[in-house]
């Protein structure tokens, strides 16, 4: 089921909604309805994928709780190794065996395994968990609360990353605490601007972006059709996943719930590591805490033998964002784009070193053509074509041509860094305006319309 779909705005999300309230009084019985409407939810693909996050949130709940009867610390070393491995096998296994192929001279037959959606994020969940368990910083639940922790539908399929003390306290409040109004108000503003990001310029700009990016597989673009590329493919992957995490984030709150931050203005940074502060927080505070800082202050393991803590600490970063690039796609392009992200977060961490700060603008410039190159990776489908688009940048496809469809990049980037993120409106419209909400209303209204218009696009993050 897709968010931007006039059956989720009109059915699915009132009918939970009505459902939910209509047991608010019993902390278990609004549980029940919110767990039975994600399995619904994310049993509208395909119901045989509910099978596969239920027995692992079944099997680290399971694995957790011998750990605390036993004290066993295998238990939960257990658990994290289950849930990699079920990551592994649906979303890299192919990856993997073309890889050994290749190095091998082996004809390896690929199973061609079908990647269950959102298997990245509620592993993640999950290995937070008990990674969090390991250094006893998280209670064992119930398996309720649990179970609801993992598979809430709004974060289910594409995010945020969240965690289980950030999530699960909230479950015990009732929803129609003091405030009701003014959350289910927000959360409806919070949703309509996301609705409106994927469906006024998301989509549109993914029609421009996708024939370029083919077009490059074939032939050199011209220096117009490579900026138009690349700058659409920019303003479209930010504005289609914040608007999936506006979407999450709103109709979370309409059940008294606050999802975490994951998106901030990104394309206003100034430097990469504000950048990284900014877009998809989320999975940059996971890496932070989970990969980066045990690569960076242990002595075992993968670094132990770089001997200087502060080598040490750049050589995680970039063995860190090499394995988020990973993340995102089993291919060496996301690899080599978490390596350029870290390369670059290496160099700032100099730069700062050496104590000769950029004017802020010359230091956005750079950001921005920093973090525009490295799309070019993420996008293209594979180096012969990625190099293809980046040498047409500065042209060498050509320099004729223009940009195409203007008025909409103009429209996408004013919108990427004017409209504040879903927790700006949270913390900054304590009681929504009359009318604001009577544009968000009508807001709301063209966007039913234009949603009901063909068939609905997927998010891009559905893919990871």
């Amino acid at each position: 089921m897709l968010f931007q779909t006039q059956f989720y705005v009109l059915v699915f999300l009132p009918a939970v909604a009505g459902l939910y309230y209509a047991v608010a009084g019993s902390a278990r019985a609004r549980q029940w309805v919110l767990i039975g409407a994600s399995i619904i939810f994310y049993a509208w693909w395909d119901i045989r994928f509910v099978v596969l996050p239920v027995s692992q949130i079944a099997a680290t709940w399971l694995l957790a709780l011998l750990h605390d009867r036993t004290g066993k610390r295998s238990a939960l070393v257990a658990g994290i190794v289950l849930n990699l491995l079920s990551l592994a096998f649906f979303k890299y296994l192919d990856f993997l065996l073309g890889f050994l192929a290749e190095i091998s001279g082996l004809s390896l037959p690929l199973p061609s395994v079908v990647l269950p959606i959102g298997i990245s994020f509620f592993s993640f969940q999950l290995i937070s968990y008990l990674a969090d368990r390991m250094r006893r910083e998280a209670p064992i639940y119930p398996l309720r609360q649990f179970t609801l922790f993992v598979l809430l539908y709004p974060h289910l399929i594409a995010g945020p990353i969240v965690r289980h003390n950030e999530l699960i306290p909230q479950f015990a409040f009732d929803p129609r605490r003091d405030g009701l109004w003014q959350r289910i108000g927000t959360g409806l503003i919070i949703f309509t601007v996301g609705f409106a990001k994927k469906v006024l310029l998301a989509d549109p700009l993914g029609t421009i972006a996708d024939p370029l990016f083919a077009n490059a597989t074939t032939h050199a673009l011209n220096l117009g059709e490579a900026w138009t590329a690349v700058l659409s493919f920019a303003f479209q992957l930010f504005l289609d996943f914040s608007a999936y995490t506006e979407m999450a984030i709103g109709s979370a709150l309409i059940f008294g719930l606050v999802l975490p931050e994951n998106f901030r203005r990104p394309y206003v940074a100034s430097d990469i590591r504000e950048f990284w502060r900014r877009w998809h927080i989320s999975l940059s505070n996971f890496i932070r805490d989970y990969l980066f800082v045990p690569l960076a202050s242990s002595r075992a393991g993968l670094l132990r033998y770089v001997p200087v803590s502060r080598l040490r600490a750049l050589a995680a970063v970039l063995v860190a964002m090499a394995l988020c690039g990973l993340w995102h796609g089993a291919g060496w392009t996301y690899v080599a784009w978490g390596v350029w992200h870290g390369f670059g977060l290496v160099v700032h961490h100099i730069w700062q070193r050496v104590g000769r700060p950029l004017p802020a603008i010359l230091g956005w410039t750079v950001t921005m053509g920093f973090v525009l190159m490295s799309w070019v990776l993420f996008r293209a489908a594979n180096f012969s074509v990625a190099g293809s688009v980046l040498m047409s940048m500065v042209g060498a496809g050509g320099v004729a041509g223009a940009l195409q469809s203007v008025k909409l990049l103009i429209t996408a980037g004013l919108a990427c860094v004017l409209i504040p993120s879903a927790h700006e409106i949270i913390d900054g419209f304590k009681v929504p305006h009359p009318v604001i909400a009577a544009a968000g209303a009508l807001l709301a209204v063209y966007c039913l319309f234009e949603a009901g218009g063909g068939a609905p696009v997927q998010f891009i993050y559905f893919q990871f």
